[in-house]
C-alpha cells in the first residue's frame, strides 16, 4: 500500500471514528485499516491509536498527525489539478464546497452557466454546514467555497459577492398577530451558519420561545408550510413559496438581515478554478471582488 493509500485509510479513520467504520467507508477489511495505520505509526514513530474499551481512537499524536494528513493529501490532488489546468485549463478540475442553501438555490444555475460554457471541466461539490465547509479550504481539499463571509482568521481571498437577505418566515396564520417569543423557532442543524444567526436574533430580543432543531434546510422549510413554526432563512430560498401563499414574511425586529453570498478561494488558485471565478464574476448578480 502505497504511502498517500495509507494516509488515506488514517483520514478515514479520524473522521469515523472507528477501525469497522473506516473499513465499511473505505470496503475494505478491518485488517487493511489497522495494518495502514500501523504502518504510518512505525514511520512516524509514535503511536497514533490507543484502546478504547473494545475500539480505538487517535493518540494526541494520532489527532496532530490527522490534520497534517488531510493538509498532504489535498496539497497533493490540488498539485495534479493544478499541473493538468496548466496545460488545459478548459479540460482541468475544479472543487467546490458550498453551505447548504447555497448549494441548493445558488450554484445550481451558476454551475450549469458554466457548464454551457465550459463542457470540458470537471467540477466536484461538496455541499455541508458552515463550519465544515471551511476546513476543507483550509486543508486543500476544494479550490473554492461558496457560502456566507469567511472567519476572519482564515488565509483566503474573497473572489466575488452576491446579495443575500436573510428573513424570518412563517405560516400564513402567523401574520395576524405574530410574537416572536410566543411562536416555535425551527432551527437548522449544529454548525449551520443560518441557526447561528437565528439564535443571535433570538439573543437580541431577550426571547426564549420554543426551539425545535431539523436536520437539513429542506426540512426546516417544509416544517415551516406545515405550521410547525417560524424560522430564519435566506429569501431566495423561499420565494416560491412566498410567491405561492405557502410562507408570509414576518416583522421581526433587526430583521430583514444582509447576509452575502461570497465566492472564496486561498490565496492561489489552478487555472480551471479561476475560469470558475471569471464566470461568476461576470454575472450580474455577482460583483468581483479580487
Amino acid at each position: 500500500m502505497t504511502t498517500n493509500a495509507r494516509l488515506r485509510v488514517f483520514v478515514q479513520l479520524a473522521e469515523c471514528g472507528s477501525v469497522r467504520a473506516a473499513a465499511q467507508a473505505l470496503v475494505v477489511t478491518e485488517s487493511s485499516v489497522s495494518a495502514a495505520v500501523t504502518a504510518l505509526a512505525r514511520d512516524v514513530g509514535v503511536p497514533l491509536l490507543e484502546r478504547d474499551g473494545r475500539g480505538v481512537r487517535l493518540t494526541p499524536a494520532g489527532e496532530r498527525y490527522a490534520g497534517y494528513a488531510r493538509r498532504i493529501l489535498g496539497l497533493h490532488e490540488e498539485a495534479v489539478a493544478a499541473a493538468r489546468s496548466e496545460s488545459g485549463p478548459e479540460h482541468g478540475l475544479v472543487r467546490l464546497a458550498a453551505v447548504t442553501t447555497a448549494g441548493e438555490h445558488v450554484l445550481p444555475d451558476l454551475l450549469a452557466s458554466f457548464r454551457a460554457e465550459h463542457p470540458g471541466v470537471d467540477l466536484r461539490l461538496e455541499v455541508r454546514a458552515r463550519d465544515a465547509v471551511w476546513p476543507l479550504l483550509v486543508h486543500h481539499e476544494v479550490d473554492l467555497v461558496v457560502a456566507g463571509r469567511p472567519p476572519a482568521d482564515l488565509a483566503v481571498v474573497v473572489r466575488a459577492t452576491s446579495p443575500n437577505t436573510l428573513v424570518v418566515v412563517g405560516a400564513p396564520r402567523y401574520a395576524a398577530d405574530f410574537e416572536p417569543h410566543r411562536a416555535t423557532w425551527l432551527l437548522r442543524e449544529p454548525g449551520s451558519g443560518t441557526r447561528a444567526t437565528c439564535l443571535g436574533v433570538l439573543s437580541a430580543l431577550e426571547a426564549d420561545p420554543p426551539q425545535l432543531t431539523l436536520g437539513s434546510h429542506g426540512a426546516t422549510v417544509a416544517a415551516a408550510v406545515a405550521g410547525l413554526g417560524v424560522t430564519c432563512v435566506s429569501e431566495q430560498a423561499v420565494a416560491a413559496q412566498v410567491q405561492a401563499g405557502q410562507l408570509v414574511v414576518l416583522p421581526v425586529p433587526g430583521m430583514p438581515l444582509e447576509r452575502p453570498w461570497h465566492v472564496v478561494s486561498g490565496t492561489w488558485a489552478t487555472a480551471s478554478a479561476e475560469l470558475l471565478v471569471a464566470h461568476v464574476g461576470g454575472r450580474p448578480e455577482w460583483v468581483a471582488e479580487a
